[in-house]
């Protein structure tokens, strides 16, 4: 059979060594000997000897997650195989974490990461109880985590005397050692005429950077 959907760029090849890696920039690829963290739903295809099972993630994050909302339901997978991580066709990126290193993301945005990685739901901070409160997966360790952005995203760097501002539904994540906080754009004179739909955004100062995707849309997690 002949077809350009069996061209190079389209076939699942031999792998070559463990671990993450892109299959193309909608698709993640992790070839197990051991297990891997997913956000639940997120497999698509998976060929070998292989196991799903909701991750625990204990009793601190399981209550913050019923408090909070955060949307970072997870699941393991064990044993030995290859297996792909998708979610709608966003597009893919991998991250490499060094000790001493911390990223802060949005759980929307995780798709699966090294079991080598440690996380935590925390609160924003400065953001108080601004909409029931903000809050993102805080990760440190050693490893490599798989994100996903709806389109092409923008990394704004942020440097001292130089705040960045975000839309709330925007933001990706950040680095972990910038302060946040919010900030009110409109006056109560603008919000009585209308309002121009940007109320709040987070304010991130210090050094370091953010992740911002161009999409302020809200999508249904994968179940």
């Amino acid at each position: 059979m002949q077809s350009d959907i069996f061209s190079t760029d389209n076939m699942a090849q031999q792998s070559t060594q463990l671990g993450m890696t892109l299959q193309h920039t909608k698709c993640v690829k992790y070839v197990l000997n051991g297990e891997v963290a997913a956000r639940q739903g997120a497999m698509v295809a998976y060929r070998g000897n292989l196991q799903f099972e909701v991750k625990s993630q204990g009793v601190g994050n399981l209550l913050k997650r019923a408090v909070t909302g955060e949307g970072l339901s997870l699941m393991t997978v064990r044993g030995q195989g290859e297996v792909w991580f998708a979610n709608h066709a966003d597009n893919c990126f991998l991250l490499d974490l060094a000790l001493g290193e911390a990223l802060s993301i949005n759980g929307r945005n995780v798709l699966c990461f090294d079991p080598t990685l440690r996380y935590e739901i925390q609160m924003i901070r400065g953001a108080g109880m601004f909409g029931g409160g903000l809050f993102n997966s805080v990760f440190s360790g050693q490893g490599r985590l798989a994100i996903t952005c709806d389109g092409q995203p923008i990394v704004i760097p942020v440097a001292p005397q130089m705040p960045v501002f975000v839309d709330t539904d925007a933001i990706v994540g950040w680095s972990g050692n910038l302060q946040t906080s919010i900030h009110k754009s409109q006056s109560i004179k603008s919000l009585l005429k209308g309002g121009s739909g940007e109320l709040f955004q987070l304010v991130f100062s210090g050094q370091g950077f953010v992740i911002v995707q161009p999409s302020e849309g809200i999508k249904i997690p994968s179940s």
